[in-house]
């Protein structure tokens, strides 16, 4: 399974200027590291929850389906699926008529569930099944749960605070409690 960003955010969930009055940063200096700041702890917010905090288009490439059939798109919350593609042995594509599949974007996951018979099968080893998919909140930051925006003014306010190196394989400055508290009800259950 590999997954592919097609296309990012068109803006981030918490402004420049919502960060610095978070900071309480005043001037113009500072404003290239806290955006470097706001986009690493939304990126590391997504990564630690397979979220998508604002609208994103992704491609998710699959070698075969999965034995019963549902695919559960890793990213959440799931908003659309585009389309459907398989390739053949020689690397023609196809597309799954929509009425092959159901899209369920309310579960959590989000998935794709086959209709009317099994999905066909690809004929390319690797890569043979595309699924181009719409996540995220949506399109304005307030479409993010304030919990979530909120725990990304405090990495930022942890990152901006604790600027110092860390040397890989030794104890660095945890993340702060209240973050992992926060995003706690956004986890996924593993089972």
């Amino acid at each position: 399974m590999a997954l592919l960003q097609l296309t990012g955010p068109v803006a981030e969930p918490v402004s420049v200027a919502e960060a610095k009055e978070h900071l309480r940063v005043d001037g113009t200096s500072e404003d290239t590291l806290i955006s470097s700041l706001i986009l690493t702890s939304r990126l590391h917010i997504e990564a630690a929850l397979g979220l998508a905090l604002m609208t994103q288009s992704w491609r998710l490439l699959l070698d075969r389906w999965p034995k019963d059939g549902e695919v559960r798109i890793p990213l959440r919350p799931l908003q659309s699926v585009g389309e459907i593609r398989t390739y053949d042995a020689v690397g023609a594509s196809s597309v799954l008529p929509a009425d092959r599949y159901v899209v369920d974007a309310v579960s959590n996951p989000g998935r794709v569930v086959p209709q009317g018979g099994a999905l066909p099968s690809p004929g390319r080893a690797a890569n043979g099944i595309e699924i181009a998919f719409v996540a995220g909140y949506g399109d304005t930051p307030s479409d993010v749960p304030a919990p979530i925006r909120q725990a990304l003014l405090l990495l930022i306010a942890h990152w901006y605070e604790h600027r110092d190196p860390v040397e890989i394989g030794t104890p660095g400055v945890a993340i702060p409690g209240a973050v992992s508290r926060l995003l706690k009800s956004y986890r996924q259950a593993r089972i």
